[in-house]
């Protein structure tokens, strides 16, 4: 089959490299890609919200596949356009609706979808300019810490945790008076702080069957022990030691099925990827937010602890097959480090020359190139986060340990990462 993919970063990188390892993957492009994603297939030039030119270039290519990475085209409704396209009729197309994409795109939509199903999540209301003044009481008169949030998509950075109220109102003040995420700001989430640890759950849906990949946890904060600014993610392990026994059943009891049957009942077309961004609450667990696609950088552990054909499965979606698809997952463990540029996610430089990328690594490394471009035969770093080293091994520590030192012989000025990913499971 011919696969074409949508995106950049390591995420994709890692789709690609289990794509082309399938047995159904006739030619698979991606794009726009990058110098890592050329490794597994051909780099084409296309924007991805050029809706236009992906449809185009599958009509030509004979594409029967589309496979889409990031949340901004499903939430700006790639699936209808190529789905409303007599001539793309039985292209698979990876990836939810532009109204169940909603679920991501819209912090106030996920949340009234999980109170209708009865979904366990964090008390929540949500205000406007219209009732800005109600919003600034609530905060007053809400227990600490206060979580905020922006409506709409704004890159991982629109939630805020806030320590105190003169914070809180700052930050909802700058969200919806000063339009500080544009129109993704001008409704806000206000939302009951959960105390517990964090987690990532994963299923590929049709709508109505669905498959659990393996899970991973993730780590946002930018320095050691988890302190200092929020950034897109500086590492992931799988599996999660506690995400085992009655807590997953629990997960897929009272998350996991009241969400796939409220799709159906609520006729949201979703043929692709549900991440579940959970926290586990004292042995409970409960719905922080939703992803209308895999995480990054958790694909880049999920994927290679997957032993299943990632393309055999989206054939089971496509032909309502999924429910009894038994899924293979490799037993070791996985965990990535990400390497950044010095400075992120503040202010950083790009076009630092990268040497070591192409180092005979182990068996049990990969590394997934993320913000990285190629000039004059030369690699250089090309955004905030650079690549993701991800390693096995038989336990989360010798699987870190493994990334490291692969890391040891990758360099670039200012690199930076985090030596103690996984560091509560040690």
């Amino acid at each position: 089959m011919n696969i074409l993919l949508l995106g950049s970063g390591g995420r994709e990188h890692a789709l690609a490299w289990k794509l082309s390892k399938s047995k159904h993957c006739s030619k698979l492009f991606i794009a726009p890609g990058n110098p890592g994603t050329a490794l597994c297939g051909d780099n084409v030039s296309i924007d991805l919200n050029d809706f236009s030119a992906v449809a185009t270039f599958c009509k030509q290519n004979k594409i029967e596949i589309v496979v889409v990475g990031p949340e901004d085209p499903l939430v700006k409704g790639i699936y209808d356009f190529l789905q409303a396209d007599p001539a793309l009729q039985d292209l698979i197309v990876v990836g939810p609706s532009a109204h169940a994409a909603q679920l991501e795109g819209s912090k106030a939509f996920a949340k009234a979808f999980m109170q209708r199903n009865n979904i366990p999540t964090a008390a929540y209301r949500e205000f406007t300019k219209e009732n800005f003044e109600e919003g600034k009481s609530y905060i007053q008169q809400h227990s600490l810490p206060i979580v905020i949030k922006a409506d709409g998509l704004a890159a991982g950075k629109g939630v805020v945790i806030a320590a105190s109220h003169e914070e809180a109102i700052k930050t909802f003040e700058e969200m919806i008076l000063d339009a500080k995420f544009g129109e993704a700001s001008s409704k806000v989430v206000i939302e009951q702080f959960l105390q517990g640890i964090e987690l990532s759950v994963f299923a590929l849906t049709d709508g109505n069957e669905f498959v659990l990949l393996p899970e991973a946890k993730d780590y946002k904060r930018i320095g050691e022990g988890d302190r200092g600014l929020n950034t897109g993610g500086m590492g992931a392990v799988s599996p999660v030691p506690f995400a085992e026994g009655d807590f997953m059943v629990k997960v897929v009891e009272k998350i996991v099925k009241p969400t796939i049957v409220g799709l159906s009942k609520e006729k949201l077309v979703y043929n692709g990827f549900v991440f579940f961004g959970l926290i586990n609450v004292e042995g409970e667990p409960f719905v922080i937010e939703y992803n209308c696609r895999m995480g990054d950088p958790e694909t880049e552990v999920v994927m290679p602890r997957l032993a299943s054909d990632l393309v055999e499965l989206f054939i089971c979606m496509h032909q309502h097959t999924l429910g009894q698809y038994k899924i293979q997952i490799d037993q070791r463990a996985a965990a990535t480090v990400v390497l950044v540029s010095g400075g992120y996610p503040e202010n950083f430089e790009k076009g630092k020359v990268i040497s070591g990328l192409n180092s005979s690594f182990s068996d049990d490394t990969i590394v997934f190139h993320a913000g990285i471009k190629s000039s004059s035969d030369q690699l250089l770093t090309n955004g905030g986060r650079v690549a993701a080293v991800s390693s096995y091994g038989k336990n989360i520590t010798e699987a870190v340990q493994t990334s490291v030192h692969a890391i040891s012989q990758i360099q670039y000025e200012k690199m930076y990462f985090r030596t103690d990913i996984g560091y509560e499971f040690k």
